[in-house]
């Protein structure tokens, strides 16, 4: 079967130059970006930024290349106003990614420069959970704007948007009340970054739960539980709900450890001897605080309270387990007598026995 291609060839050539021109524009985009990567090794930023955009580059020139062609070539050639079309919202869809990959290079630039991985890291905890947070935001936004501008190249979108504008009150809010929950944690996620209750690697108290900040998205916020559980909780509640943060200005902390002990219990001796563990655990105290009181009575027992202090919530919580497994192993081996005892009086029951016998004893004897 013959195809008689004449009647097509003014739109053939065109499509042919069209392809020819994207070929040497993605071989000169290649090229130009290989060349600036070598100029920009020695910079982090530059370096970084040219990682980010080098694919949405490959794929701009082309385009801006190929609409080039089809803007110069005749209206009356076949499928001109598609291909124009089609055209544009890649070259959209290119710059949406490009602006993506330039935020993101942003945030590893920042991030690069205030690691967490050092022993003071609560200013740059702060700064990343900052960036993280405005840098999801501001990826919703460049979507979103990529999104709109490819609406708007349909003329049926516009005409839509220009019908329903009389009614655009009362579509408003059946929109923000569908709305809601996504524009909530959005809110409560800008909150969040310029308001700092949380930050990334804070250790929280969450619904009874203890654990580590470990990832905040636009929606949620991810608690690494200590069992390796994951609590996933929206960003809003995080302003809406009181929580602990153990790590909001620092990481040092006091732990408590309470005995219940006889009253025989030498005090002193016990103080003595916390002194002496705590002093063989140096990677575990930090030399703040490491004291020893009484705090309640009982009919029975004395209630003692033991306070440690270490330089972070971890190294606490092995301290505390460490000098209660010490405290007992010791008033059992020394002073058994001061573990708690439950006491009883034998011998007011014998009495109330031999009286009960004594008075009920005439009652059994017949009258006289």
């Amino acid at each position: 079967m013959n195809i008689d291609w004449m009647p097509y060839l003014p739109e053939l050539k065109t499509i042919a130059i069209a392809l020819g021109i994207a070929l040497a524009l993605w071989l000169a985009a290649h090229l130009a970006t290989r060349i600036l990567s070598r100029f920009t090794r020695p910079f982090l930023f530059p370096r970084l930024l040219m990682e980010q955009v080098k694919p949405p580059l490959h794929l701009i020139v082309p385009l801006i290349g190929v609409q080039t062609v089809w803007t110069a070539a005749s209206d009356d050639l076949l499928w001109m106003s598609g291909l124009r079309h089609i055209t544009l919202l890649l070259i959209i869809g290119a710059f949406t990614w490009l602006g993506l990959r330039v935020v993101l290079a942003v945030q590893k630039v920042i991030i690069h420069h205030h690691p967490v991985n050092v022993v003071d890291n609560l200013n740059a905890r702060r700064i990343q959970t900052q960036t993280k947070v405005l840098v999801q935001t501001l990826s919703f936004f460049v979507l979103l704007f990529g999104a709109a501008a490819m609406l708007m190249t349909f003329p049926a979108a516009r005409q839509f948007g220009t019908s329903i504008l009389a009614s655009a009150g009362l579509a408003g809010l059946a929109v923000g009340f569908a709305a809601k929950p996504v524009l909530g944690n959005l809110i409560a996620g800008l909150q969040i970054a310029f308001t700092q209750p949380i930050r990334l690697d804070d250790v929280v108290i969450v619904a009874n739960e203890w654990g580590r900040i470990e990832e905040i998205t636009g929606t949620y916020v991810v608690v690494k539980v200590w069992d390796e559980r994951r609590l996933i909780v929206p960003l809003q509640w995080f302003i809406e709900n009181p929580f602990q943060n153990w790590t909001r200005t620092t990481s040092q902390l006091i732990g408590s450890i309470f005995f219940w002990m006889d009253y025989s219990v030498p005090i002193d001796s016990l103080r003595q001897e916390l002194q002496k563990l705590v002093q063989e655990v140096p990677e575990l105290w930090d030399g703040r605080v490491a004291g020893l009181q009484v705090t309640d009575t009982t009919e029975n027992s004395v209630q003692i309270r033991v306070l440690v202090s270490s330089s972070d919530s971890g190294k606490n919580f092995d301290l505390r387990c460490f000098v209660r497994e010490k405290i007992v192993s010791f008033i059992a081996q020394n002073y058994p007598e001061g573990l708690p005892k439950l006491r009883a009086t034998l011998s007011e029951e014998k009495d109330e026995k031999a009286q009960t016998s004594t008075i009920s004893e005439p009652e059994r004897q017949p009258p006289v």
